[in-house]
């Protein structure tokens, strides 16, 4: 669980730092401008899916009420962040960790949506059995619903006649 709840805290601070990284490691690290003209365009793009895929994770209930990552988020969050890291010092293998970062970013991205649908899914079946259950109780005095109106001892508001709902509307004049 310490796990899940650090990179839950983690995925936040991602979003800045890993763009950051690739632009600090091809300063340190990289050869060629023409490689800058493609930071130019890899850094924001980075910065938007991190951020998205951070976003789908952020708002499933479980994770907002656990505020830990699942398990499947972990491997997949974690591969993929380890990929950018990688591609992030431009070694001889930086073009074969740029293209497993893209393809982890998708599959990142994928897995969020999936497990946002599945949770939220499981949510609305949680909330219909309850409803069914409600309803399919039995009326009586165990009931939490109102009391019956013809029951002398119910005090009504002033305004109510005992008859349908009726809206009153005062009219004010400055």
């Amino acid at each position: 669980m310490l796990l899940r709840r650090a990179l839950y805290r983690w995925q936040m601070i991602a979003v800045v730092v890993l763009p950051i990284w690739l632009a600090v490691g091809w300063a340190l690290f990289g050869r060629g401008g023409w490689g800058t003209l493609g930071l130019v365009i890899v850094v924001p793009v980075a910065f938007v899916v991190l951020g998205v895929v951070a976003l789908l994770v952020g708002v499933r209930p479980t994770v907002r009420q656990e505020r830990a990552l699942s398990w499947v988020d972990v491997g997949v969050l974690t591969a993929w962040q380890l990929s950018i890291i990688a591609t992030g010092f431009y070694g001889a293998s930086a073009t074969l960790f740029g293209v497993l970062a893209i393809l982890l970013a998708i599959a990142a991205f994928w897995v969020a949506v999936w497990q946002l649908v599945t949770d939220g899914a499981n949510r609305v079946k949680a909330s219909m059995a309850e409803f069914e259950r409600l309803a399919a109780e039995p009326p009586g005095p165990s009931s939490s619903g109102p009391p019956p109106r013809s029951d002398p001892g119910v005090r009504r508001p002033p305004f109510d006649d005992g008859g349908d709902d009726v809206i009153i509307i005062h009219e004010v004049r400055d």
